[in-house]
């Protein structure tokens, strides 16, 4: 009876040491929305989900990339337990949805560190009829997407306030899908005037793509600080969010745990960015939101 004893005590122990602690491990995922397809947001942002996994014990995060009609399907069916999308669609979730925001990124643009963001409204050099927004009407326009917030909807936002009707007012309303596609089409003429988010002219003639004097800016506004030509309000960057399942106590985790990163680690190079705060107030997207019927007010 002695020797059956320990030999069930040794098999118990030999089980013990097998053990895979990888198996103990608590498993989150991060759905990103991948607006330059899955290959480009898993290089952005793999490494974030192994500083995540590296600063909090028994935790194992793993990166999702998400295109635009899949953000809502898996938050809704719990398919993911945080997410990283655009301030807009982040405003839906939040409202259909129950996410809450948990830490709002600081950008690193053309080396600012930024953590608001706007649009731009802007046509070619040479367009002697386009000065002001009511010029506008009557002319060709391009978005980046319906679901763009800096490619489209801010500037959406400026339009109505204008006066303007976009779906009305303009002869032809067209979305190039990429921010880049847009700038080019109203460089080549393909259509009179364009918006995409701030930032994005600046990028593209520091890499000797145009020249930013091709262009001319449409309802220009200065805002204290910030270093790009806009023509909108500013808004808050994206924020990483948790969803209605996700404890209170592991996302507090995952928000103090960003906000130490460093813009040196790889976390934050590879994603471009300079670090984390604390969620801003995403109250005025809701309000845009809610005056263009769009998101969770369509």
């Amino acid at each position: 009876m002695g020797k059956k004893l320990v030999m069930i005590v040794l098999s118990i122990f030999m089980v013990m040491l097998s053990f895979n602690p990888v198996l103990a491990q608590a498993k989150y995922k991060i759905g990103v929305l991948a607006k330059n397809g899955p290959v480009k947001a898993m290089k952005m942002w793999k490494a974030t989900a192994e500083y995540l996994t590296g600063q909090i014990p028994e935790t194992a995060f793993e990166i999702v990339p998400l295109d635009f009609d899949q953000v809502n399907p898996s938050i809704e069916k719990g398919k993911v337990d945080f997410f990283l999308v655009n301030s807009s669609m982040f405003v839906t979730a939040k409202v259909k949805y129950g996410a809450t925001a948990i830490a709002t990124m600081i950008n690193s643009r053309q080396g600012k560190p930024l953590k608001a963001f706007g649009g731009v409204i802007f046509c070619n050099a040479d367009s002697d009829k386009i000065n002001g927004m009511d010029d506008l009407k009557g002319k060709t326009f391009m978005g980046v997407k319906k679901s763009s917030f800096g490619g489209w909807q801010m500037a959406y936002k400026e339009l109505l306030d204008s006066g303007i009707n976009p779906f009305k007012d303009f002869t032809k309303l067209q979305f190039g899908g990429k921010h880049d596609n847009v700038v080019y089409a109203v460089l080549n003429g393909v259509v009179d005037a364009g918006t995409v988010r701030t930032d994005t002219l600046e990028r593209m003639a520091a890499a000797g793509e145009i020249e930013m004097e091709d262009f001319k800016i449409i309802n220009l506004k200065k805002h204290q600080g910030f270093p790009f030509v806009c023509s909108t309000a500013l808004y808050p960057e994206w924020p990483l969010a948790k969803v209605k399942h996700t404890s209170e106590a592991v996302a507090a985790k995952v928000t103090a745990v960003l906000k130490k990163l460093k813009a040196e680690e790889n976390a934050a190079k590879d994603a471009k960015i300079v670090g984390w705060v604390d969620a801003l107030d995403y109250g005025p997207v809701e309000d845009l939101q809610k005056a263009l019927k769009v998101g969770a007010f369509k």
